[in-house]
């Protein structure tokens, strides 16, 4: 862009020389001929909306506040219970019958031995009977005593149990557990258990079940001969 120096209208003097056209750099005009440029309004953008993901309430349970405590689950069946009840511990209770001090009554019903003594009393202890149909009664005598005894399951519950052994020898794992009194000629035994829990239960094919640590105490107070009576 080219500017005249003198003023519009103005003629030059005779034997004057011109000056020099002025010329102004582009990056001085530049900002003056954008602003005579008509201006362009630019297209508003429109704001990005930016999408909300709505959390998760997390109900914190407190302690103290049991109205905020989580849902619990529903608790699964129970197994049967591993101790023994109460009332089938050992005990020394009254006795006024008409059995002689030394003799044994088995009360499968209530599932009580008693070993009655001198004194009135008798030494009660829990017992585990025989299953619907393998119930019995009657008298005998102890005519054998054993500790840790083999077990040998007669033919008829190998029957039933195929899965039975024939022979198993004696020690923790041995149904009849730590000892065994043998009821005269009969398959019946009183003897131990590594169930204890079956104890107060009609679970057995006729036998008596004691804990192990109650019928090693009935072990050493009786002897062979002792009169057993099952009611």
């Amino acid at each position: 862009m080219i500017i005249s120096a003198g003023f519009a209208g103005t003629p030059a003097v005779a034997g004057q020389v011109a000056p020099p056209p002025l010329v102004l750099s582009p990056n001085l005009t530049e900002p003056w001929v954008m602003q005579l440029q008509p201006r362009v309004q630019r297209r508003a953008t429109a704001p990005v909306q930016r999408r909300q993901v709505q959390q998760p309430k997390v109900r914190r349970a407190n302690w103290w506040s049991p109205r905020q405590q989580p849902v619990r689950q529903q608790a699964k069946p129970q197994r049967q219970s591993r101790q023994v009840a109460p009332q089938f511990l050992p005990t020394v209770v009254d006795y006024n019958g008409s059995r002689k001090p030394g003799s044994i009554i088995i009360d499968t019903n209530a599932r009580f031995l008693y070993l009655v003594q001198k004194d009135g009393t008798a030494r009660r202890y829990g017992v585990g009977v025989g299953k619907p149909g393998f119930e019995w009664a009657g008298t005998h005598k102890i005519t054998r005593k054993a500790e840790w005894p083999d077990w040998r399951p007669p033919a008829a519950m190998r029957k039933r149990r195929p899965d039975l052994p024939a022979f198993m020898a004696g020690g923790p794992e041995n149904p009849l557990g730590a000892r065994a009194l043998y009821l005269g000629s009969t398959l019946y035994r009183i003897h131990g258990s590594n169930q204890p829990w079956t104890i107060g239960h009609a679970v057995s094919s006729g036998c008596i079940r004691m804990r192990n640590e109650d019928v090693m105490d009935l072990y050493q107070r009786v002897g062979v001969g002792t009169t057993v009576h099952v009611i």
